[in-house]
């Protein structure tokens, strides 16, 4: 009887070494997915941001197709492009990190698009802007000097349709240039006018240019509505 025992004792203990076995690969299986599972809600969480501001982008987009440049050529394309670039590439930073313009915290987008009216062009608001503005010169400026370089290269081409196609290239990348010292021309005069307290308002009516036309437009002059009696006028009158 005591042998039977025995055996009996020494048969459980596979079953239990098995079972703590199946308990360990569980918690190790668990574990190994625990990061899968955190990056693929990271990713999700990514994606549910840049759908936002492709989102805010397409509402940004409709009050720039009116605008124009100041030199007669309609660039409101461009315009919606740009706005659209900057709220992807900066609404998810600009929502987990803060940015310190001059010694104040910039809003977030969200934070600025919620603003009561009567908060319209305080100092965050202004700091926003000139965040903004100052990395779109900066940025300017940096395709200028990128221009610079490629016309300063003198490698020869002798295929003849190889060469015709680097200068056609090379023209269009100094129109391209043309174009955007306009624009950074313009840049620079609205951070002027923010240093003199007179950005965000209309030149011709004194009223509030508004946070969306600005955030699609940031060198704008003009409110939506006076942007369009304007055009309005060109057209009944010429230029």
């Amino acid at each position: 009887m005591a042998t039977k025992k025995k055996t009996t004792v020494e048969t459980d203990k596979p079953a239990k070494t098995v079972k703590a076995v199946k308990a360990t690969a569980k918690t190790t299986a668990a574990k190994s997915a625990a990061p899968a599972k955190a990056v693929k809600e990271a990713k999700a969480s990514k994606t549910a941001a840049c759908n936002k501001a492709l989102k805010e982008a397409a509402e940004l987009a409709p009050l720039v197709q009116s605008a124009k440049d100041g030199t007669g050529e309609n660039t409101s394309v461009e315009d919606a492009q740009k706005a659209a670039e900057f709220l992807m590439n900066n609404y998810e930073k600009n929502s987990e990190e803060k940015i310190i313009v001059d010694g104040i915290v910039i809003p977030t987008q969200a934070e600025l698009l919620n603003m009561p009216e009567s908060d319209y062009m305080n100092e965050r608001q202004q700091a926003f802007f000139k965040h903004l503005l100052r990395e779109r010169e900066a940025q300017l400026r940096s395709n200028a000097g990128a221009t610079a370089e490629h016309l300063r290269d003198n490698t020869i081409i002798p295929d003849m349709a190889d060469r015709a196609t680097i200068e056609e290239e090379h023209a269009l990348e100094l129109r391209t240039r043309d174009r955007e010292r306009k624009l950074l021309k313009k840049v620079q005069e609205a951070l002027q006018r923010l240093e003199k307290g007179e950005y965000g308002w209309c030149e011709e009516t004194g009223d509030p240019i508004g946070i969306p036309r600005l955030l699609a437009r940031p060198t704008a002059t003009l409110s939506l509505e006076a942007q369009q009696r304007r055009e309005l006028r060109q057209k009944l009158y010429g230029n």
